[in-house]
């Protein structure tokens, strides 16, 4: 007799619907996968068969052949081993009807009969919505994260045993219970007055925050880099619903969300080690996995000592920052991740990281070795450049000063509303995200201002890009100031970020 069950394979950071066909005939026992599945999908069938027997239920002493179509695409992973379990129970009559409709299922098996956690239940729940797919059972603990999608019946089951009741009618399909919240992550305390001194820091991170810009601090150990690096999420608007569930799909397909399927409800903040690889940062593998650019999708990626990166590595940043997305390409398959996050980088102004210049020890080549690291095109796609000198003794031992950070938050939700209602229309919804054509419409630029930029293009070598880059910092600026249109002040405060366009100073 032959079954067809619906289940999903992962694709990149999305699911696609795979028919499970199961065909169960007389002949010698064998037990036979086909349609280009892993070693994991293959070796389901001594789980498949295990956990059938364990859960009460006979084995078929036939000929089973499971064929996952389309057979073009590729399966990994344990999630087909309850979908291939069903459709077997469904072939040999231990199912007799199914009282859902259409309907998809994910699950790993254990040999008790258990139904284990999946990645990706969140991905597959949007599949099945884009699909019409009415229901979709899940293990129980992937029960929170795939009730998210809305339009898409869920249901759960712990065990084989009761997956089979909620088909047969037996077992009433009662909806999982509301899942308690998660405790406040660790960090949300960090303040920005914690920071103390570095106020011309602070107004830069405000500015980056405000409009998405990337930003590169430099100042010697010890100045505040990472306190403000770690900070700047604190000040970062809430993640709206649609971001959520965006977040957490990738999140969910990489195995990363926090506790039983719960959702991100925060901006991520990713700071991966100076060792790490291109496939790391960028993404890679066969087939292609997402990278840290990908985990820091709308949040922060933070690469703290940023000259010590690999130089390769350091290059393959330069396309997910100008296009907010990854794409690999693998002899086993195409993956597209996306890619838009916000880089904050730290460096120090010189290898042995010296207080101050004329205290360094470097001699000025080694200097500009040490920054040359970061090269010309890199550094023209950071849009703030902030240099922040070493702390005086009175700067540390005072009072803080400054605004703590639900004050700046309250300022950049302002700002990120006036860009909203600007550009959201048009699909920038940040100034960052404004294209060239769409700058010029969106962000006119008085005579004097522009005579200031074409000065500054001629004297610090600011490329064009470098030149569209200072006018989405001086919109955020002006955002910031709750002002309609440019001034040259506001031009004139972007072109003191962009400090290493020239060369570093000995």
């Amino acid at each position: 007799m032959l079954a067809r069950v619906l289940s999903a394979a992962l694709v990149g950071v999305e699911a696609a619907l795979v028919g499970v066909e199961v065909d169960v005939t007389p002949g010698l026992p064998n037990f036979i996968t086909v349609g280009l599945p892993d070693s994991a999908v293959r070796e389901s069938r001594e789980r498949v068969r295990t956990a059938i027997r364990n859960a009460g239920f006979a084995f078929p002493n036939e000929r089973i052949t499971v064929n996952l179509a389309p057979a073009d695409l590729r399966k990994e992973g344990a999630s087909f081993d309850l979908p291939i379990a069903l459709g077997i129970l469904i072939a040999t009559g231990c199912i007799r009807g199914n009282g859902l409709g259409s309907f998809a299922v994910v699950g790993e098996l254990a040999l008790d009969g258990q139904i284990q956690a999946v990645r990706g239940a969140l991905a597959v729940g949007l599949a099945c919505r884009r699909r019409a797919i009415a229901t979709l059972l899940v293990p129980r603990d992937n029960s929170a994260e795939a009730r998210a999608v809305d339009g898409v019946r869920v249901l759960s089951a712990a065990t084989l045993h009761e997956a089979v009741g909620l088909l047969n009618g037996e077992v009433p399909c009662t909806e999982p219970s509301e899942a308690t919240p998660l405790p406040a992550a660790a960090g949300e305390d960090l303040d920005f007055r914690d920071v103390r001194g570095q106020a011309h820091a602070k107004r830069a991170l405000e500015i980056a925050a405000a409009g998405a810009h990337n930003v590169l601090l430099v100042g010697p150990p010890g100045a505040g880099k990472t306190m403000l690096a770690r900070r700047l999420a604190a000040v970062l608007p809430p993640l709206s619903r649609d971001e959520v569930l965006e977040v957490s799909t990738i999140w969910s397909v990489a195995g990363l969300l926090r506790r039983r399927g719960a959702l991100v409800d925060a901006r991520p903040f990713r700071a991966p080690h100076h060792t790490i690889s291109v496939s790391g940062l960028i993404g890679g593998g066969s087939p292609p996995h997402p990278g840290e650019v990908t985990l820091a999708h709308r949040g922060v990626l933070f690469l703290d000592e940023l000259p010590e990166f690999q130089q390769h590595v350091l290059e393959s940043l330069r396309q997910p920052l100008e296009d907010g997305r990854v794409t690999i390409a693998r002899a086993s398959g195409v993956g597209d991740f996306p890619a838009r996050f916000q880089l904050v980088a730290a460096a120090n102004p010189c290898r042995r990281g010296c207080p101050t210049l004329d205290r360094c020890l470097c001699t000025p080549g080694e200097r500009d070795r040490y920054l040359g690291r970061m090269s010309g095109p890199l550094l023209d796609r950071i849009d703030l450049h902030v240099e922040l000198p070493a702390l005086e003794g009175e700067e540390y031992t005072g009072a803080p000063v400054g605004d703590d950070s639900a004050t700046v938050r309250a300022r950049v939700a302002r700002a990120r509303t006036c860009q909203h209602a600007r550009g959201g229309a048009a699909g920038a919804r940040l100034n960052a995200e404004i294209g060239s054509r769409l700058l010029r419409r969106l962000c006119p630029i008085p005579a004097d201002a522009q005579r200031l930029l074409a000065a500054a293009m001629t004297r610090l070598g600011l490329s064009a890009r470098g030149h569209d880059r200072v006018v989405r910092v001086a919109r955020t600026i002006a955002d910031l100031a709750d002002v309609e249109t440019i001034a040259t002040e506001h031009c004139a405060e972007a072109l003191q970020y962009r400090g290493l366009d020239r060369r570093w100073r000995a």
